[in-house]
């Protein structure tokens, strides 16, 4: 079977949590999975349920459903994991040499089903609109529309924080694989 070629007009990977529609960036996703095991950590951020093992690698495991405050909810055949990179992306600046490539630094984020892979068609996502109290925890990039309705495309950055915090106590020698490539 002939290997399909990337899609560029295809820029956002669409998922649901609860009834409202996300998606990130496809250019952060490194890949998508069924659940891992997970082991849990103590004093770690309410939305962390623990870190799991993918590829070699010590990846911190975030449920997006108690982030942003629904129930947990029942783990269902169609739950998945989205492995997205959160390390920030060097600025390129025209008529400079490159800077070094950075090393990735992985989350899972635990998603109720992963729907579809998508572009904007050609139109810019748009602002977030203030919510108040909670947006950062949201995390929220802006808002593209689709398939008739509105997809909540969130800023992984803002996972940065939750990472750290949920790898502190972590000896550097257990932590070592993560992020390494």
């Amino acid at each position: 079977m002939p290997r399909q070629r990337h899609d560029p007009t295809k820029n956002l990977v669409g998922f649901l949590v609860g009834d409202v529609a996300y998606a990130v960036r496809i250019e952060t996703v490194r890949e998508i999975v069924n659940p891992l095991d997970i082991i849990e950590l103590p004093r770690a951020p309410i939305s962390v349920r623990g870190v799991a093992s993918f590829r070699g690698e010590v990846v911190p495991v975030i449920d997006l459903r108690i982030r942003f405050a629904l129930d947990a909810g029942g783990a269902t055949r169609r739950n998945k994991w989205i492995i997205i990179d959160v390390a920030p992306k060097p600025k390129i600046i025209p008529h400079e040499p490159a800077p070094p490539p950075t090393a990735g630094r992985f989350v899972a984020l635990v998603v109720d089903s992963v729907t579809e892979v998508f572009g904007t068609g050609g139109e810019a996502i748009r602002p977030a609109p203030a919510l108040g109290t909670g947006d950062d925890l949201r995390g929220i990039e802006g808002v593209a529309t689709y398939g008739g309705g509105l997809v909540f495309v969130l800023d992984v950055r803002s996972f940065n924080a939750v990472v750290d915090e949920a790898l502190r106590d972590i000896p550097p020698s257990s932590a070592a694989p993560y992020g390494a490539s």
